[in-house]
């Protein structure tokens, strides 16, 4: 569990950057909301699914096996695996070296922050281009599954779609953590915030009550 979170203003702050980055934050929330809920309905969906092929699998009961579920879940794959992860970044829950940013504070830490922030986004930009190529080349030559012969582009599609919203996602953090480098002194706005035990024990609460975002509707 990172010990960290996304700062959460209610209103922008007076400097431009930061309403700029306050303004930026708030567009991109909905459509990673959106892109976490669709991966935690996949993932209920999948488990279901399971269940049913095994019950209809068995020799004692039916066996007759859902035609076609391994194409299913080669396909269920990247929605499970992609889709979420702009919502990860927000929060901080990516694999994060805070052992060493807790060492770090004022300009040292947010100018370590805003590099952290622009190789994430420019790895995710290259990403989402080779994804694309990836979805672009199974939908011309209409790529299919094996058994099921489903076709495989909706899936791909999903993955330059993600690591779009990373890459929005990973432009907003930049600024975010550039503003604070240059003002340390400025509140954190669209940055990834580093929390003490006891704010993580709180946090912790919220997300159990489903409060995590309430700020942010």
């Amino acid at each position: 569990m990172s010990s960290s979170h996304d700062s959460v203003l209610p209103n922008p702050p007076p400097d431009g950057l930061g309403r700029l980055v306050w303004h930026l934050d708030r567009v991109i929330r909905a459509p990673e909301n959106l892109m976490n809920f669709l991966a935690a309905a996949a993932t209920l969906f999948l488990v279901l699914l399971g269940v049913v092929q095994v019950v209809l699998n068995a020799k004692w009961l039916f066996n007759s096996p859902i035609f076609g579920y391994i194409d299913m879940i080669e396909l269920a794959m990247p929605i499970l695996a992609i889709l979420g992860i702009s919502y990860c970044q927000r929060l901080g829950t990516h694999i994060r070296m805070d052992i060493l940013i807790q060492r770090f504070d004022g300009r040292l830490l947010w100018s370590v922050e805003t590099f952290a922030a622009l190789m994430t986004l420019m790895i995710a930009i290259l990403l989402m281009i080779f994804s694309w190529n990836f979805f672009a080349d199974a939908y011309q030559i209409g790529d299919s599954t094996t058994d099921a012969e489903i076709d495989t582009w909706p899936s791909k599609l999903l993955v330059p779609i993600a690591f779009a919203l990373l890459s929005f996602r990973a432009f907003v953090q930049t600024i975010g953590a550039l503003r604070l480098a240059i003002n340390p002194g400025l509140t954190p706005v669209g940055v990834v915030v580093q929390m003490d035990i006891a704010e993580q024990a709180q946090e912790e609460i919220r997300e159990a009550l489903g409060d995590a975002d309430e700020d942010a509707s």
